[in-house]
């Protein structure tokens, strides 16, 4: 007995650190095991903190005040409690881990197969989104330092930046998760340096009592922006980076690593860039950075800007071609990075052209809240009622398995998506753009965070309570995927 005990094939142990993963990643959405699982979960900290530490979340604290017409009290109060929110973050980390795959990948457990490839399709739009967000701020600090070199601005140069850029933004994605780990965390130190001097430069021109107080309803849309551009608006990334933890790894050190890599330097950054904002009220929230300062510190400042939306952008780059093969599994990680370059490419060219950037920002990020307010909570209500009990073979499977159901959809999911996002979108204050009936009768306070929350979360709630909890018993008693991949 005991011969025949060992001569069974036993899955292989996680272990070691992320510099040990391949510099090029061969993997996309499918499983990880875990013999290739590496890393603990502070490098979560590190890589949050090296893409976070970020001149595109400046232009969006100035944003509060310029563009929502906040005080500066009052954008204080609307950040620190909005990057509260990262918590929300490290909770949606935690399945990465325990089913060893991509975040629209498990969105195959709440939502089918099928299912999930409706709800993907939001997210690939939104994550293109903030690549064009990101690369229209890399050609407009490179037009900026153009500018300064005595090379005016031509439709050329504008078209030679976007063509850059989107090149150069396209490598950390293409080499994939531990390139990314190792090289986002050596940026943390060379970012908060930039950070100091930035604040030092800045701060002691900012004018923190000016302006007029901004009724509550500006301060709940402000919240919201700050929710959606902040923690509440990145578990569609978490488990494409917490995938690759040893399953066995702690939940709470996950969370919590997580949530302060994200909450420090988000909040200091938007501070900041709130409290330049109020130095100059009427200007764009884009121009608003590089208007505190002159001299010799543009030059620096534009330069390590551009490496450093680079590196926020890798995130979203990589999430959107992990999200794109969700959708069209038949093809590659590397060639779904590729396809989204030239897609983000081509519109940061229509935003470049289009002189209204800070309005682009605002509703675009608002927008997205309608589809990501319920979508979050129904994620990690599905997470809790099947106690993080996955079935890593039925998640890959798109025709057959626990998760297929009804035809490939399941209904408790996406009924409780729609009703969330109706509730979302009758609450959302996009002004000038859309003002939702209810916000509109309520002198423009924005709850669509909230509200989709609420429904998104409490209705699949109500109708899976039941059935989930029993598909997590029956993940629970099947065999182990990687004892079956190491009796292959």
């Amino acid at each position: 007995m005991g011969a025949t005990l060992a001569a069974q094939p036993q899955p292989p142990q996680a272990g070691g650190s992320i510099a040990q993963e391949p510099a090029f990643e061969s993997r996309g959405i499918d499983y990880i095991p875990l013999a290739e699982r590496r890393g603990k979960p502070t490098d979560l900290a590190w890589m949050w903190a090296g893409a976070l530490f970020n001149v595109e979340y400046v232009t969006y604290g100035a944003i509060l005040i310029v563009g929502f017409g906040l005080r500066f009290w009052q954008a204080a109060i609307v950040i620190l409690v909005g990057n509260l929110s990262y918590v929300i973050a490290g909770l949606g980390s935690l399945q990465g881990p325990k089913a060893g795959t991509a975040a629209f990948t498990i969105n195959r457990a709440p939502f089918g197969p099928h299912g999930a490839r409706i709800v993907a399709v939001f997210n690939w739009v939104t994550q293109v989104g903030y690549e064009i967000l990101g690369l229209a701020i890399v050609v407009a600090a490179g037009l900026a330092l153009f500018e300064k070199a005595g090379v005016h601005s031509s439709t050329a140069l504008k078209v030679g930046l976007i063509v850059a850029a989107a090149c150069v933004q396209l490598l950390l994605p293409l080499f994939g998760h531990g390139t990314m780990l190792r090289v986002l965390r050596v940026l943390v130190i060379p970012f908060v340096i930039l950070f100091v001097l930035l604040a030092a430069l800045t701060l002691g021109k900012a004018h923190l009592g000016a302006g007029h107080n901004a009724t509550w309803a500006q301060m709940m849309a402000g919240l919201a922006f700050v929710l959606s551009a902040g923690g509440y608006g990145w578990p569609m990334n978490a488990n494409d980076f917490s995938r690759y933890l040893p399953r066995d790894s702690s939940e709470r050190a996950i969370v919590w690593s997580v949530a302060l890599g994200g909450f420090i330097p988000t909040t200091l950054l938007l501070l900041l860039g709130a409290a330049v904002g109020t130095r100059f009220p009427g200007a764009s929230g884009a121009t608003t950075i590089t208007q505190a300062f002159a001299g010799w510190f543009a030059w620096p400042f534009l330069i390590c800007a551009i490496l450093q939306v680079f590196a926020i952008n890798s995130l979203d780059l990589y999430t959107s071609g992990l999200t794109l093969q969700a959708i069209i599994p038949r093809i590659k990680r590397w060639q779904c990075v590729l396809i989204d370059t030239v897609i983000a490419a081509a519109l940061t060219a229509w935003t470049v052209f289009d002189q209204s950037f800070d309005t682009f920002v605002s509703d675009f990020v608002l927008f997205m809240l309608i589809w990501i307010a319920p979508w979050v909570a129904i994620y990690l209500v599905d997470y809790f009622l099947r106690r993080g009990r996955y079935s890593s073979a039925a998640l890959q499977a798109t025709s057959h398995g626990i998760y297929f159901r009804s035809g490939g959809f399941h209904l408790p999911g996406l009924i409780a998506q729609g009703i969330g996002m109706l509730a979302a979108a009758s609450w959302l204050n996009a002004y000038p753009a859309w003002i939702s009936p209810l916000s509109n009768a309520t002198g423009g306070a924005d709850f669509s965070l909230f509200m989709g929350a609420l429904f998104g979360g409490g209705i699949y709630y109500l109708l899976a309570r039941r059935s989930v909890p029993a598909e997590g018993d029956a993940a629970a008693a099947e065999p182990s995927l990687d004892a079956a991949l190491a009796g292959d």
